[in-house]
Formats: C-alpha cells, structure tokens, sequence
C-alpha cells in the first residue's frame, strides 16, 4: 500500500464527509493505493455515526473509537499501529490542512529520501492568541532540539517514512515533538514543505492558553528524558550529592568554630541558635532526598509498561 492517511478527531461530524471526499479524489489522480484512518478521540457528537457511514460506503475507511477523549498523541500513537502504508500522512479534521499537498509531500519520502516532512503553515488564518505563543513554541522548540530547520514542529500535517512511526512511541501529549522524538530514535533526514493554511469552516479551534504552558512543561519533560531518562540517578545523584557535601561542610565548619572557642575561652552562643546551623542541616536533608528521587527514578524508568494502554470501544477493519 502506498499511503496510509490518519486523522485524529474530536467533535469534527460536519467536516468529515467532505474531508474524505478531497482525501479520495487526490488519491484516485495520483492512482495511489491508500487507507484512511480516522481515530475518534472520545467524540460527543455524531462522528463515529459519520464514521461508519464512510466505511459502509468506501473500504479504504477505516476506523478507531475511544471510550473516552484521551488526547491527539494517543489517537496518533494507535492509528501509527495500524497504518499498513509505506509513507503515513497525518492530518487534522477541521479541513485548515490540505490533502492536495499529499503527493509532493509523498515524493519528499519517497524520492527525496527524507524520514520525516513536516508542514510549515507561513500564512496562517488562526487569531493572534494562538499564533504569537505558536512562534514563541517554535523557537524555543528550535533552540533545544537542535532542528533548526523547522518552522512550524505542531503542524498536524506531515509525512512520515513507515519505519519511522513503527520506531517511535508518542504518548502524553508528546505530539507537538514528533520530529525531536524521530531525531532521537535515529532518524535526522527530517525536511519541511511550506503548506497552504485553510480558515477553519465547521465548529471552533481546540486551541487554549493551557496547552501553551503544557507544550514547554512537555518540551522540559522530552529534554530530559532524551538526555537522562535511562540515567535519573546522574543528575539527581550529582546535584544531591552536591547539595549535601556543601551543607556538610557548613556544618563541620560551624562545629569547627564553636570548638576553637570553647577551646580559647571565647564566649559564643550555642550551635542551635545560629541559623546557618539549620540552613545546612537543611541542604544535607534535600541532598539526600534528592539521591534518593535518582535512585527511585532509577526504578521507575524500568516500569513504564502500561503508559500507551488505551481503551478501545470499537474498530472498523482495523486489528489485523
């Protein structure tokens, strides 16, 4: 197969008739052999209904129902399971992406040899509140990840080499950083294609200030991970073994000059009274609350079986 196409959607009922329909008709002028995945994330109105009467209708329609709205990285983490097609295309619902931009984004994995092609939306129909912190993400995504040569790291529409969802795991909402995740698991050749941005036609963006401050808790959360998530104990360890040597050393310097003066008949208050005394008692009890987080950090990495465990309410030609 060539292409699998998925969407992750929620409450997008009006859109997705005719978001099949551009998906199909580019597909058949390229003669493309094609699925089409659309993964209903716990959706409150009548899209799985909508859903199903694609698939009675198209076999190429293939589908995935939540119990309940879990997110858009893990609709994307279970329609990459299913995805049978040597190039993945994904895509949002709410018709803002393009599928006319499927074949040159198709050739860019195919003939150009890229692992992955992210969507760069220059021109933007979104409101301000949500393009000024967009720009402020990106930059800040560019700066630690080191992909200089993306503009745009959350576009929902990109193309990705099948090896390269069958290789990387998205769960959380680690959506936003699929090309850092790619780039550490291997794959680098990762390009952008400028991509015309349509105004959204049916319902209202999903789009809210919370999801900008988690982007930059989970841009932290992925930085750290990548550089010590199988080795917690060496930056906890270090810093709490740090943390306690200075307020052991603050310590015996204090007991030091409380027993040159005793020894020299100098008068001084007691130890207790000095608040140096609990200042480092202080640092020597997070020092070791802080070796002790390594070292459970140590355990905990190791038993992170079920954090993909999603659950399914039904199927449509998927799960084989």
């Amino acid at each position: 197969m060539d292409i699998s196409v998925i969407v992750p959607l929620y409450n997008e009922e009006e859109s997705l008739p005719e978001l099949y329909s551009w998906i199909a008709r580019v597909m058949k002028a390229n003669n493309y052999s094609y699925e089409v995945i659309f993964v209903n994330d716990g959706s409150t109105d009548n899209s799985w209904k909508v859903i199903e009467e694609l698939s009675n209708k198209a076999e190429e329609v293939k589908g995935i129902k939540f119990r309940r709205n879990y997110g858009k990285s893990p609709a994307l983490y279970c329609g990459f399971k299913e995805a049978k097609g040597n190039v993945v295309i994904t895509m949002d619902a709410d018709l803002q992406d393009s599928p006319d931009e499927i074949p040159e984004l198709y050739k860019m994995i195919t003939e150009d040899g890229y692992d992955l092609v992210s969507g760069y939306k220059q021109k933007r129909y979104d409101p301000l509140s949500k393009t000024i912190p967009t720009k402020l993400f990106n930059a800040t995504a560019r700066k630690i990840s080191g992909i200089h040569n993306l503009h745009d790291f959350n576009c929902g529409l990109k193309a990705y080499r099948s090896d390269v969802v069958k290789n990387i795991e998205v769960y959380g909402e680690m959506h936003r950083y699929i090309p850092y995740i790619a780039k550490n698991a291997g794959f680098d050749k990762i390009g952008e294609k400028v991509v015309h941005h349509q105004a959204r036609k049916y319902g209202k963006s999903k789009f809210g200030l919370n999801r900008f401050f988690n982007g930059y808790l989970d841009l932290i959360t992925l930085w750290f991970l990548n550089n010590f998530g199988k080795k917690p104990m060496h930056v906890f360890g270090f810093l709490g073994t740090i943390v306690f040597l200075i307020g052991l050393i603050s310590a015996m310097i204090i007991g030091a000059e409380k027993l040159w003066c005793l020894s020299n008949g100098v008068p001084q208050r007691l130890v207790t009274e000095s608040p140096y005394f609990y200042i480092s008692l202080t640092m020597m009890m997070i020092g070791t609350q802080l070796f002790l987080a390594g070292f459970i950090g140590d355990l905990v990495s190791r038993t992170s079986q079920t954090r993909n465990d999603y659950q399914i309410e039904k199927m449509l030609r998927c799960g084989n």
